[in-house]
C-alpha cells in the first residue's frame, strides 16, 4: 500500500536557509492538503501558499520506510542524551526521536518521563527544575548500572541536553521526530517549540516531524504553522470495563474509536492535519492492531509508525504488514532487515 500527498508546484523560489549541512536538491514546493485548505478558506492565493522545496523532498522521504531511533539508540547508550542520538546518527536512522518539555525557567530540553528521577541522580518533576538545576544532574550513570553488559565510562556524569544543543550537534545533517511531550504539565510548550523551529529553520529545512497523543496541541500547532508536518500518536487498550468477552479495545485520548471500530472517516479526521499516526502495536503482549488496520490508515492517506520494536521477529512482521516506519531502541537491528 503507497499512499501519496498532494502537491502544489512551486511558484515562489525558495528561502535562504543556514549554510551548515544544506539538504542539496531542489524540488517543487509543496504544503499538506490540510494547509491548503486552511489558507484557501482564509481567501488566500495558491501562490501565497507555497512552502520551501526541502518540505517536499521530506514528504517525499515519508513515502520509503522510516528508521525511528527511539530517544536516539537508547539501547545503547543512555536514553535522550547526545550520546545516544550522535550512535543513532552514526548508524544510519532516518529520524532522531525526542521528547520536549520546559524547565521552570521556560527553556525546551530533551527528556521523556515527567519525573527525573529514572534516569537521572535528581527526584521530583522536570518543570519544576532550572536548567541549571537540571544541567547539574548526571543523567548517563543510571544506565550502566541497569545495563552493565553495555556500560561505558564515558557514560557517567552525561548532562541533560537542551533542545538548542541537539540541533547545534546535528544541525541539517539530521532529522528529529520531536513529541510535545505532557502539554498539561507543560503549558506554552507549543509555542515555544514552534519559536524554537523557526528560529533553526527546521520546518522550511523539511528536517522536522512533530507529534503528540495530545490532539488539541497538534491542532494549536497546525493553526500556527500549516505546513509543519505533524503525528497523531495513538494508544490502543483494552477497557477493562467492556462487557464483551476478550475486552473492547480504546484509543487513550479517544482520538479514534478502538481498531476493530474505526471507520475511514476516523482517519480522514487526523489526516486533515497530520501526515502520519504513530501507533503502538501491542498492550500486554497481545497485538491490538494487525495489518488490516495498517492499509485502512494507509488508503486514507495516512503513514503509519508504529512503537517500539527491538526484536528482529517483531520488526520483520511489522515489514511484512508493510508500516511506513518503526520506532526502536535498536536502529542497528532494524536497518539490517531495512538496507
Amino acid at each position: 500500500m503507497t499512499p501519496h500527498r498532494r502537491l502544489i508546484p512551486a511558484v515562489l523560489p525558495s528561502i535562504a536557509l543556514p549554510s551548515t549541512s544544506l539538504p542539496s536538491t531542489s524540488l517543487r514546493a509543496t504544503l499538506t492538503r490540510s494547509a491548503l485548505a486552511c489558507l484557501m478558506v482564509a481567501g488566500m492565493a495558491a501562490p501565497v501558499l507555497a512552502a520551501s522545496p526541502a518540505l517536499e523532498q521530506q514528504h517525499d522521504d515519508l513515502a520509503e520506510f522510516q528508521v525511528i531511533a527511539h530517544r536516539g539508540a537508547s539501547g545503547h547508550a543512555p536514553e535522550s542524551t547526545l550520546d545516544a542520538f550522535s550512535l543513532a546518527q552514526d548508524q544510519g536512522a532516518d529520524y532522531l526521536e525526542m521528547d520536549a518539555q520546559l524547565t521552570a525557567d521556560g527553556k525546551l530540553v530533551v527528556f521523556h518521563d515527567d519525573d527525573i528521577e529514572r534516569t537521572s541522580d535528581g527526584s521530583g518533576a522536570i518543570n519544576d527544575h532550572t536548567l541549571a538545576e537540571l544541567k547539574a544532574l548526571d543523567v548517563g550513570s543510571w544506565f550502566n548500572e541497569a545495563h552493565p553488559q553495555r556500560a561505558d565510562t564515558a557514560f557517567a556524569g552525561a548532562r541533560m541536553a537542551t533542545l538548542e544543543e541537539v540541533f547545534d550537534a546535528f544541525g541539517y545533517d539530521a532529522r528529529y521526530y520531536i513529541e510535545v511531550k505532557s502539554p498539561e504539565l507543560n503549558p506554552g510548550l507549543e509555542e515555544a517549540l514552534l519559536a524554537k523551529l523557526k528560529e533553526y529553520e527546521m520546518i522550511q529545512s523539511g528536517r522536522v516531524l512533530v507529534q503528540s497523543f495530545n490532539r488539541s496541541s497538534l491542532l494549536e500547532l497546525h493553526q500556527q504553522s500549516p505546513a509543519l508536518p505533524l503525528v497523531q500518536l495513538l494508544w490502543y487498550y483494552p477497557d477493562d470495563e467492556s462487557e464483551e468477552e476478550d475486552g473492547r479495545l480504546e484509543e487513550w485520548t479517544g482520538v479514534t474509536p478502538g481498531p476493530n471500530r474505526i471507520e475511514d472517516a476516523d482517519f480522514e479526521a487526523i489526516a486533515d492535519y497530520a501526515v502520519a499516526i504513530g501507533t503502538n502495536v501491542r498492550y500486554d503482549g497481545k497485538a491490538v492492531i494487525d495489518a488490516d488496520f495498517v492499509h485502512q490508515a494507509q488508503d486514507n492517506d495516512l503513514r503509519v509508525h508504529v512503537y517500539t520494536a527491538n526484536d528482529h521477529d517483531d520488526m520483520q512482521q511489522l515489514l511484512d504488514w508493510g508500516v511506513d516506519g518503526i520506532f526502536t531502541n535498536h536502529p542497528d537491528r532494524l536497518i539490517e532487515l531495512t538496507r
